[in-house]
C-alpha cells in the first residue's frame, strides 16, 4: 500500500475525455491520483475538480511519445508516494486525413509515437516498482477498432489499436507469474473531444447515444477494483445504438 495507506494511479491523457472520468472516478473510490497529458492547464483543471469533491490529485505535464520523460514521470511518482499500484495508459490521438487516399506518413508516425510507442514507453516505467511490489495493475485504453477493423477510424488508428491489445496479452503471458495484470480497455464511440478531428463530426444527436465519458469512467473504476487475483484480460464496450451496427461503411463518417 501506498506510504498514507491508499493506493497511487496514474492516469495519462487525463486532461480530457475518457481519462478525466477514470480519474475522477478512481479519486472517487479513494485513489492517489497522478494525472498527465500534454496540455498543464486541462491537467490542473481536473486536479481542482477532484480536489474540491473530497479526492486527492496532482499533476504532471507529459508527452507520452517521449520515452525519457514518460521514465522521468514514473520515477517522480515513486519519489513521493513510494509505489504505483495502477496505469491507466489513456493517451492517445487520430487524425483527419485517415484513410488510404489522404493518409500522411506523418499523421501515421504520430499516431503510432503516441498511440502504440507512448503506451509501451508507460508500461515500461512502471514495470520495475510493480515487479518490486509483486502487485500491479494496468489498464490500456484501446477501442472497439482495435477488435473489429473498419473504415472510418483509418488504418493507422486501426493498427495501432489493434497492436494495444496485442501488448496488453503478451504482458499478461510474461509478467502474471509477478502478480501484474493488464486489461485492455475496448470503448466503442465515446463522446469526447476527440470527435471534432473526424472528417464529419457527429451531431448532438448522434453523440447523446454514443457512451459518455463517465461510462468509461466507471468502467476503468471498476476494473480497477477488482482483488489481485483477478484479471481481466479484455473488455469490449460500446453504445446500445451502435453504429457500426446501424449503418453500412460507405455512409458511416
Amino acid at each position: 500500500m501506498a506510504k498514507n495507506g491508499k493506493r497511487v494511479a496514474w492516469v495519462t491523457g487525463a486532461g480530457s475525455g475518457i481519462g478525466e472520468a477514470g480519474a475522477e472516478a478512481l479519486a472517487a473510490d479513494g485513489w492517489i491520483v497522478v494525472a498527465s497529458g500534454r496540455r498543464k492547464d486541462a491537467l490542473e483543471a481536473v486536479v481542482a475538480k477532484i480536489t474540491k469533491a473530497g479526492g486527492t490529485a496532482e499533476a504532471i505535464a507529459l508527452d507520452v511519445s517521449n520515452a525519457a520523460a514518460a521514465q522521468k514521470a514514473a520515477d517522480q511518482i515513486v519519489a513521493k508516494h513510494g509505489r504505483i499500484d495502477l496505469l491507466v495508459n489513456n493517451a492517445g490521438i487520430n487524425v483527419p486525413k485517415r484513410s488510404w487516399k489522404d493518409m500522411e506518413l506523418e499523421g501515421w508516425d504520430k499516431l503510432v509515437q503516441v498511440n502504440l510507442n507512448g503506451v509501451l514507453y508507460c508500461m515500461r516505467a512502471v514495470l520495475p516498482t510493480m515487479r518490486k511490489q509483486q502487485d500491479g495493475s494496468i489498464i490500456n485504453v484501446s477501442s472497439w477498432a482495435g477488435r473489429h477493423v473498419s473504415k472510418m477510424p483509418g488504418p493507422a488508428y486501426t493498427t495501432t489499436k489493434h497492436a494495444v491489445l496485442a501488448l496488453t496479452h503478451s504482458f499478461n503471458m510474461d509478467e502474471c507469474v509477478n502478480g501484474l495484470r493488464a486489461c485492455c480497455l475496448m470503448p466503442g464511440e465515446v463522446a469526447t473531444p476527440i470527435l471534432k478531428l473526424r472528417p464529419v463530426v457527429p451531431s448532438e444527436e448522434e453523440q447523446a447515444k454514443m457512451l459518455q465519458p463517465e461510462d468509461l469512467g466507471r468502467t476503468i473504476a471498476f476494473i480497477a477494483s477488482m482483488p489481485p487475483r483477478v484479471c481481466i484480460n479484455e473488455l469490449l464496450i460500446s453504445p446500445t445504438h451502435n453504429r457500426g451496427f446501424i449503418q453500412t461503411p460507405l455512409s458511416r463518417d
